[in-house]
């Protein structure tokens, strides 16, 4: 059966349901995924899914197909990505599939593969298309189980953070997706003083959509912290990989200011640490990185990407913008949201200083939103390569994920995106003029590609 090429991302497989993702599509992707594993000595895997109205049948055609390929099958139902993570490590299963959306919008779905002790991204990705477009599948008969992780998933999370004596109350805002029965067990079960919003998991996400990246999906976390006398708000997002927190006076901390609090419990058991840095971090992250004496070393976007960058390096910790939090330290590794929120919540506990008090010393730049602009995916690249050569002639440039170009007061960065049809954006200086000089530039770079949508910097 035909597939639509494009699903095929760089950590993931996802399209608009109905048309890239069918259930002849889910059937033929699955026996592609069962044929790699099995190719791979693998002979089970984990299925879950997240609460989308799609799920349900896209993880009940998954499953069946890799039951056909010969794969045993332990189902794990509705649970988040982390969790789906988790059962892996403790069934000891090494394949896995994830069924989510995540973040990105009602009309649109994915799955998330795993092998060994990752996630398959890049060429392992591809792999899968070059199966499933070959049809050339194994067969067999697997079994099928299905299991209940959460309960062992809420003691692990528990015999690793225990609060402080600190009272802190949170709101806990589970914009209707995979996360709130889990989160409600968890915070429970730590202690937690919690006040919950929309745990109720619902694929329509009736009150908002669940991206804690999007300021509008954080106002009425903001209107409720400041009803409830709170003093702070957690967000997640549709599968509870990635983290969105916003303070007692209804601010985000957007996730290069949340990893400052991460680092400084770190770096103060771990002196001298590496830390991995996306490249669309702000230098105020640097900056207190190198303060605390850790040593920073940008790395690039991407969940897969970065878990095998701290694989390699034995980072013991980094997050990203977008708000995934990644602990070797103390934790697997993998993102998980859940965690992140229940570490954050350990810190404050167990300090006499609020969020806003741990963050004052933190300067804040002038700096721009993750800008996302539509160009076709058959060119993005050759335009990020060009800008970066146009760059190389009079700046210095990073370019370990796109280009981040320095100058003087700041950096503006063009990297494609490695999951829709754009190039992402960024920009920041230590003056409101600087950063309209950097903005001029590139949009000036960027100018004679007709391929290039307009650029919209608010």
């Amino acid at each position: 059966m035909a597939i639509n090429p494009r699903i095929f991302r760089e950590y993931d497989i996802r399209g608009l349901v109905g048309e890239d993702l069918t259930l002849g599509n889910v059937r033929t992707l699955g026996l592609a995924y069962g044929t790699f594993l099995k190719r791979n000595g693998v002979t089970s895997a984990v299925v879950g899914r997240d609460c989308r109205l799609s799920s349900f049948a896209y993880s009940q055609a998954m499953a069946d197909a890799l039951l056909e390929t010969g794969l045993d099958v332990t189902d794990i139902g509705m649970v988040t990505t982390p969790v789906m993570y988790f059962a892996r490590i403790h069934y000891g299963i090494e394949g896995g599939v994830m069924v989510t959306g995540s973040h990105n919008p009602p009309e649109f779905n994915g799955f998330k593969l795993a092998y060994g002790p990752d996630t398959l991204y890049g060429e392992g990705i591809q792999n899968i298309r070059r199966i499933a477009e070959a049809g050339d599948f194994e067969w067999g008969n697997g079994k099928i189980e299905k299991k209940d992780v959460v309960p062992a998933y809420v003691d692990d999370m528990a015999a690793r953070v225990s609060l402080g004596p600190r009272r802190v109350r949170v709101v806990v805002d589970a914009g209707n997706g995979a996360a709130g029965p889990v989160a409600r067990k968890v915070l429970e079960r730590i202690g937690a003083d919690f006040v919950p919003m929309y745990f109720e998991p619902d694929g329509t996400f009736p009150n908002h959509h669940p991206d804690p990246t999007q300021k509008a999906n954080l106002v009425s976390l903001a209107a409720k912290i400041k009803e409830t006398c709170a003093d702070i708000g957690i967000a997640f997002d549709g599968d509870a990989d990635r983290i969105g927190v916003v303070d007692k006076e209804g601010n985000p901390v957007w996730g290069d200011r949340l990893q400052v609090v991460y680092w400084r419990e770190i770096l103060g058991k771990h002196p001298g640490a590496l830390a991995l840095i996306e490249v669309k971090c702000s230098q105020s992250l640097v900056d207190a990185v190198l303060a605390m004496g850790g040593k920073p070393e940008f790395t690039r976007t991407g969940h897969s990407l970065i878990k095998a960058r701290m694989k390699e390096t034995g980072a013991l910790f980094t997050g990203e913008m977008s708000g995934h939090m990644f602990f070797r330290d103390e934790h697997y590794g993998y993102d998980d949201a859940l965690y992140a929120a229940a570490r954050l919540l350990r810190i404050l506990t167990n300090s006499d200083d609020d969020l806003e008090a741990m963050l004052r010393d933190i300067p804040t730049y002038h700096g721009t939103a993750e800008i996302r602009v539509h160009c076709p995916d058959e060119v993005k690249f050759e335009i990020v390569r060009d800008f970066t050569e146009r760059f190389k002639k009079t700046n210095e440039v990073i370019t370990v994920d796109g280009a981040r170009v320095l100058f003087s007061h700041g950096w503006g960065l063009l990297r494609a995106s490695n999951t829709q049809p754009a190039l992402v954006l960024r920009a920041e200086s230590r003056s409101a003029e600087g950063l309209v000089e950097i903005k001029e530039a590139i949009e000036g770079a960027l100018g004679g590609f007709s391929a290039v949508a307009k650029i919209e910097w608010d």
